[in-house]
This record gives structure tokens, sequence and C-alpha cells, in this order.
């Protein structure tokens, strides 16, 4: 059983920068794809970006150029970097472990308990 845990929310102004971490404790992540996911109040969660397990990476169209994903596999850790960050990028961010080592759709196995990230001015 895998734990993750986020961090790095907080408020920023839009042009801000945020960086989140996700912490994976009780497994190793060396052999998964991870993933960040966002949530707008109502909405389903929605993919930002994702990472396997051998360093591709895919990003949603809103995030490109601005979101980087990365991971290090000897700290249980995988990082969002965030750089211009918008108001439409409000919402709860949520790490997630796939269950195998590439990034396929619904196929999850465990979740974060999210982390609020605000921009406004």
């Amino acid at each position: 059983q895998a734990r993750l845990a986020e961090s790095g929310g907080g408020n920023v102004q839009p042009g801000g920068s945020l960086t989140l971490s996700c912490v994976a404790s009780g497994r190793t992540i060396g052999v998964y794809a991870m993933g960040w996911f966002r949530q707008y109040p109502g909405k389903q969660r929605e993919l930002v970006a994702a990472i396997a397990m051998g360093g591709d990476t895919i990003y949603a169209d809103s995030v490109k150029g601005r979101f980087t994903i990365s991971r290090e596999n000897e700290k249980k850790t995988v990082t969002l970097q965030m750089n211009n960050l918008q108001p439409a990028d409000t919402a709860v961010y949520y790490c997630t472990q796939y269950k195998g080592g590439y990034y396929i759709a619904s196929d999850y196995a465990y979740w974060g308990q999210g982390t609020q990230v605000t921009v406004s001015a």
C-alpha cells in the first residue's frame, strides 16, 4: 500500500510560480508512471501532466510550456513546476501513481489528498 503526500500549494499572483511535490511512502515509484491532476469545483479531475517510468511525459494543452513534471525515484518524489500561473489554474491538485510503468488513462493505483492552488491578483 502506497501513500502519496502532496505539498507546495498556496496563493500566488498571476504570472507567479509554484512548485508542487508529491512524496510516496510504502513502496517505490521507480517502476510506475506518476501524474498530476487537478479538479475544479463540481468538475471531474483532469490530467495536468504525467511521467512514465522511462521518463516520457505528457501535458494538458493548457499547461504546455508553463508546467514541467519531473521525478526523483531515489527520493520517491514527483515534482510539478508551475510557471506563469493564471487564474484558470486555480484548482485542487492531486498526485497519482499509476498501476504500471506508463500513463494509461484510468489505470490509477493511488491518489494523494490534494493541495489547493489559488491564483489571484
